[in-house]
């Protein structure tokens, strides 16, 4: 994955509270390869974004003009909760997000997000309520996500903490996942593994 240090992109603002992950990607959709050239960005809000005979709902957020480039989503309290489906985290991922940022998320997407280069944010809900509102007031306004600093730059400037596991966040700043960051530690395993040897050569056998 490629990694993400700071990210700077236009931003969503998306209300709904508890929106679950069959919202974010319905069910129907998860039987589909992502090897296969089948892309899951495409069936992101699908429900919510398509009437049924595929048309777009033009009121929906990421259907106007303004928010199509959206690469950030601001969302409301419980985000991506109900059933846990990699899937959603997928969804995001192919439509291009590198970013969610909500009061709080179900931990199983919370970390599937993390394993798959998306940084989840968590900030309280009226930092939250904050943004919405003026991406809301201001179509196109952008963000920035700083993962080295781990602060939130809002449309207005202000900066907003966050916190992320150290593993994850070493991860995320250099694109690798959990085997990747294993094997990059390689001569200190082996150099671990030598001196052990020498010093317990009944336990190396």
């Amino acid at each position: 994955m490629d990694a993400f240090t700071t990210f700077t992109a236009v931003a969503a603002p998306y209300d709904p509270v508890n929106v679950d992950t069959d919202q974010i990607l319905p069910a129907r959709f998860l039987k589909m390869p992502r090897g296969s050239g089948k892309h899951y960005g495409g069936y992101l809000f699908f429900d919510a974004r398509f009437n049924d005979d595929g048309s777009e709902k033009p009121e929906f957020v990421l259907n106007r003009a303004s928010y199509r480039a959206a690469r950030i989503l601001v969302g409301n309290t419980n985000f991506a909760c109900g059933s846990s489906r990699e899937g959603a985290a997928y969804a995001f991922l192919d439509a291009g997000f590198r970013s969610v940022i909500a009061p709080s998320f179900s931990d199983i997407f919370f970390n599937n997000c993390l394993k798959n280069g998306i940084v989840p944010v968590r900030l309280d809900d009226a930092t939250c309520a904050r943004l919405r509102a003026q991406l809301a007031a201001k179509p196109g306004a952008e963000i920035t996500v700083d993962l080295e600093r781990q602060v939130v730059h809002g449309p207005d400037g202000a900066e907003h903490g966050f916190a992320i596991d150290g593993f994850f966040r070493e991860m995320l700043l250099k694109g690798v996942d959990e085997v990747g960051l294993t094997l990059g530690l390689m001569d200190e395993i082996t150099g671990f593994e030598a001196r052990h040897a020498a010093a317990s050569p009944w336990a190396a056998r």
